[in-house]
Formats: structure tokens, sequence, C-alpha cells
């Protein structure tokens, strides 16, 4: 029981660039290209965001808190 507590808080299982781009478009933003495994989004409201990493990688910590400061900004 206690090593289950102390494993889950620890434990992080991040999420896949793909999920961040689908959240990212479901809200609005448009994506404006980019180079390589870079892809730049802007979202109507001027809010803009580049999002680095092919579909299949598993984003970063900073990647994911980044997409989601974007999301919060671009709410009305």
């Amino acid at each position: 029981m206690l090593l289950d507590a102390v494993v889950s808080e620890w434990y992080y299982m991040p999420g896949k660039v793909r999920e961040s781009i689908r959240d990212l478009e479901r809200a609005g933003f448009v994506n404006r290209g980019g180079k390589g495994g870079h892809r730049n989004y802007l979202h109507p409201r001027g809010v803009r965001i580049t999002v680095s990493g092919h579909a299949g990688d598993d984003a970063r910590r900073y990647q994911e808190r980044d997409v989601e400061n974007a999301l919060q900004e671009a709410q009305p």
C-alpha cells in the first residue's frame, strides 16, 4: 500500500505529441507550418505556440505545460 503511494507520486506517464496537437486544433488553433519536427500554431485571438517532435513521440513535461497555458490563454 505504502509503496503504491510512493510510486504514483514520482511516476509520470507522458502523453504523445499527437494528443497535444489534437487538443490545440480542437481549441481553434491553426497549423501555420514549420520545419522538420516543428509546427507553429496560431489562434485567432493571437496566441502562438510551437510544438516540436513527431506525432508519435512522447511529449515532454514543458511541452504539455506550454500547451495547457496556450489553451487557457485562448479561452474567451
